[in-house]
């Protein structure tokens, strides 16, 4: 069954008319249409750009798959379809001792997304990205095969279909193995620092006693105040660990229902006023320079959850993300630079997030992470202003070897996505020819 209805990635720059193909089983043959139009899989609309838009072609709905299949409470491996949400996996398998294994800054992402994307998390330096822990999951075709994909099972679809980004196929269903846990809380730690040389002097000291490491940084200002922000760091909580020191109280986000903005406002809320009036009272609304706390797993891992639609506040034109890893040898330098380029532009972010990856290799031909720092950042669509920015960020990391994440992406172009990702050569050959999007018509322009 097909409509034809507007589908917009979450920074809402993109809405674009779709023909909308439900999927009524996971064992039902895919929907195609009856000419050569294009499909592409889409999960939850959490990508940011257009890598889970397809213009001019048709989406399978994929969050329709939402059913679990099984959970063993003794292992920790669950199997299900690729629609369920990884908040509705929590709800499942928290109670029973268990956790997964890695995790984005939303739990509102669907398995098959998380997969297609291979996201990662917090933890990378020791778990590596979410496709390290799917142990199987079955890839329907286009011509109506099928492909249980593993390791040691068609390994090199299993390998394309990791972070390739829904174009190798549909994922009906994926089998995980999650990670014990004693309690839902986390013991915690956030640190001021004041220079981008600290960061990474604490990022190297917590990497072998902490599980989960990220940052906020200051990305408004220039001078002294360049390169400080807030170094967090946690494990999760001991079974032992003294009650009286978890929160009398769940903090936000905790509850199931959040918060939402009501509404889109006429203009978007950020600016370079208010942006740089937050930054400062974020950075010194922590006195000490180190606080410890108790956290509930959902205030630490899903802050922006606890406002649902909060990409709203970006106003009608939306909003982009910009995100990329440098090598470790060319991090420090190509990090000051790119944070003084977006300060002296005057179009910062208040949610920046810096965080160094570690070496488990991904299992993905088009995975992202890879050893060194990952910079992420948030800007108000301002049209062309703002992409003469990107096109200095984009020659700052394409000359320190870096790449940007696909899955935040809606403008990157077929040079700096060809270098960034050699393997795409390697990997064409595994995309389902009915299979396309927005994003990898743009970046094959010129292959």
């Amino acid at each position: 069954m097909s409509a034809t209805q507007v589908f917009s990635a979450w920074g809402r720059v993109l809405k674009e008319s779709h023909q909308a193909l439900g999927l009524s089983s996971r064992h039902a043959p895919l929907p195609l249409p009856d000419d050569d139009t294009s499909v592409l899989p889409f999960g939850n609309g959490r990508s940011y750009g257009d890598s889970n838009l397809n213009p001019g072609g048709a989406l399978l709905l994929g969050a329709q798959l939402d059913r679990f299949i099984a959970f063993d409470p003794a292992t920790g491996v669950l199997r299900c379809e690729a629609g369920v949400l990884l908040s509705t996996i929590l709800r499942l398998v928290v109670p029973q001792g268990w956790f997964l294994p890695v995790t984005p800054g939303t739990q509102f992402v669907t398995v098959g997304g998380a997969i297609a994307n291979d996201v990662h998390g917090k933890n990378h330096h020791l778990a590596g990205s979410f496709g390290n822990h799917v142990t199987q999951f079955e890839l329907l075709r286009s011509d109506g095969s099928r492909r249980v994909c593993s390791p040691t099972q068609h390994a090199d679809w299993y390998a394309a279909t990791i972070g390739g980004l829904g174009l190798t196929g549909l994922i009906t269903w994926a089998e995980i193995q999650l990670k014990r846990i004693a309690n839902p809380y986390l013991d915690t730690e956030s640190i001021k620092f004041r220079s981008l040389e600290e960061f990474f002097e604490l990022s190297t000291a917590s990497e072998r006693d902490y599980e989960y490491t990220v940052s906020w940084i200051d990305c408004a200002f220039t001078g002294r105040r360049l390169g400080r922000g807030l170094f967090n760091r946690g494990n999760h909580a001991s079974a032992a660990m003294d009650t009286r020191l978890l929160p009398k109280h769940l903090p936000s986000g905790v509850a199931e229902h959040s918060l939402k903005v009501p509404m889109t406002p006429p203009l978007s809320l950020i600016n370079t006023v208010s942006l740089k009036s937050f930054n400062t009272l974020y950075f010194n609304k922590q006195r000490q320079d180190r606080v410890r706390s108790v956290q509930h797993y959902r205030p630490f891992f899903y802050p922006l959850d606890a406002l649902l639609e909060w990409n709203r506040i970006y106003g009608p034109r939306g909003f982009y993300q910009y995100q990329c890893v440098i090598p470790p040898e060319q991090a420090l330098p190509a990090t000051r630079e790119l944070l003084q380029t977006i300060a002296a532009s005057g179009m910062g972010s208040f949610l920046a997030v810096l965080k160094q990856f570690g070496e488990p290799a991904s299992r993905g031909m088009l995975s992202f992470p890879q050893p060194g720092t990952t910079l992420a950042l948030d800007f108000p669509n301002t049209g062309p202003r703002l992409h003469k920015l990107f096109a200095e960020l984009d020659r700052i990391v394409l000359g320190a070897g870096g790449r940007l994440y696909a899955a935040k992406d809606g403008r990157l172009g077929p040079e700096l996505f060809q270098a960034g990702y050699p393997r795409w050569v390697e990997f064409k050959s595994y995309v389902d020819p009915r299979f396309s999007s927005g994003l990898w018509r743009r970046v094959m322009e010129q292959a």
